[in-house]
């Protein structure tokens, strides 16, 4: 097989980028190590930043986000007992964010695939990423119980942290960053509406909490828990007890509960690898860059890796300039590092850190208050939040 774009992995990044690149005129091949049922199933993300948003109105994608998104205009604050709401479009000039799970953007973007893209080849596994230096890098994989080769004018890696994109960049080449948070979060989906109808995020004595959602019927809650917790350790009944603990306001707000459908345990980390490209391999998304899930920026940070390969590619296509293909790792790493201090100081400010001093603790609170008195500070969170500027 032969493209000019070879994409590793069909998650939103690989699959937005098929998009991009189909709608440029430009040919690739789509390879996915699992099958379809999985990757439209497996959970995520849910929260787009207005860019995120737009890309996919312009791409074509945005449809049913439009009709089934759920449009937010700002976040609560919660700590002693304290209700604070972050207005984000009085402090960006109007943008916001919209509730719309990974799941669902992967089903769209497959859809259009299918109908109107290139190849799409599920239960495809790459298996080495080869002569990424040369002019004429080639991805082996197996396909249909036979190894099979892709030769491509460049190979965009989108598969993830375990996948062979990343290793294919000489060891000797490279950098890692990164920190390990020793707590987690218990996430759990419950059949039952949103008892509030944006995002609270909870400051607490005994830990964080988040209320989320996925639907107007379907909520999506989380608690810290220490590292290595077994989520099946915890009963409903100790669930709900806990997540009203850590919501717990001095006024009359009462968190719904309902039955829950679905358990599950996320560990905490930062990551970044440097650089994002090696000759005309290019990596996107989890392959270069993880993020605590605190600060919502995981798929928001993917989708800005790979509209910047694409403008770049294009611009190739139309100058005869390699310039922003040269620069696409300068590029993506500026905005990958801003989002990785914002997911740090949301991380920092409202988890419960093993071992933090009671001076610690106060100076938490006091960030938290300067937020809710200042609308410098204030607006910097909002700003963070509804994402920052594609490259």
């Amino acid at each position: 097989m032969r493209t000019t774009v070879g994409i590793i992995g069909a998650g939103p990044a690989g699959l937005l980028l098929a998009r991009l690149l189909r709608n440029a005129g430009i040919d690739s091949v789509v390879l996915e190590s699992r099958d379809r049922g999985y990757v439209e199933q497996r959970q995520r993300a849910g929260i787009l930043e207005q860019g995120t948003a737009d890309v996919l109105r312009a791409a074509g994608a945005g449809e049913r986000l439009d009709r089934e998104g759920l449009r937010h205009d700002g976040i609560e604050l919660r700590y002693d007992r304290k209700r604070h709401r972050v207005d984000f479009p009085a402090l960006t000039g109007g943008r916001s964010v919209t509730v719309y799970a990974q799941t669902e953007v992967c089903k769209d973007l497959i859809a259009l695939q299918l109908k109107e893209g290139g190849p799409l080849l599920f239960e495809a596994e790459a298996l080495a990423v080869e002569g990424a230096d040369t002019d004429h890098p080639r991805v082996r994989f197996r396909h249909d119980g036979r190894e099979d080769v892709l030769d491509c004018g460049y190979v965009v890696g989108c598969d993830g942290f375990w996948g062979v994109s990343r290793t294919a960049i000489p060891a000797e080449l490279t950098r890692v960053f990164e920190r390990v948070y020793p707590f987690g979060w218990l996430g759990v989906l419950a059949d039952v509406p949103p008892s509030h109808d944006e995002l609270v995020y909870a400051r607490h004595d005994r830990g964080f909490a988040l209320l989320s959602m996925r639907s107007p019927a379907v909520s999506r809650l989380y608690l810290q828990v220490p590292e290595g917790t077994d989520a099946e350790a915890w009963s409903d009944e100790e669930i709900w007890a806990e997540l009203e603990r850590r919501f717990e306001t001095d006024d009359d707000w009462t968190l719904e509960r309902g039955p829950i459908t679905q358990k599950s345990v996320t560990p905490m980390r930062s990551y970044v690898h440097e650089p994002m490209r090696h000759g005309r391999l290019f990596l996107a998304g989890d392959a270069a860059h993880i993020v605590p899930p605190t600060g919502a920026k995981g798929l928001n940070l993917a989708v800005g890796d790979v509209v910047t390969f694409a403008r770049a590619l294009v611009h190739e296509r139309e100058t005869g300039s390699a310039e922003l293909l040269d620069a696409y790792s300068q590029t993506c790493l500026r905005r990958v590092w801003q989002a990785e201090r914002f997911s740090y100081d949301m991380t920092t400010l409202l988890h419960r850190l093993p071992g933090a001093s009671p001076f610690e603790e106060r100076l938490q609170l006091a960030r938290l208050e300067r937020i809710a008195s200042s609308r410098a500070a204030e607006t910097d969170l909002a700003e963070g939040y509804t994402g920052f500027p594609f490259g």
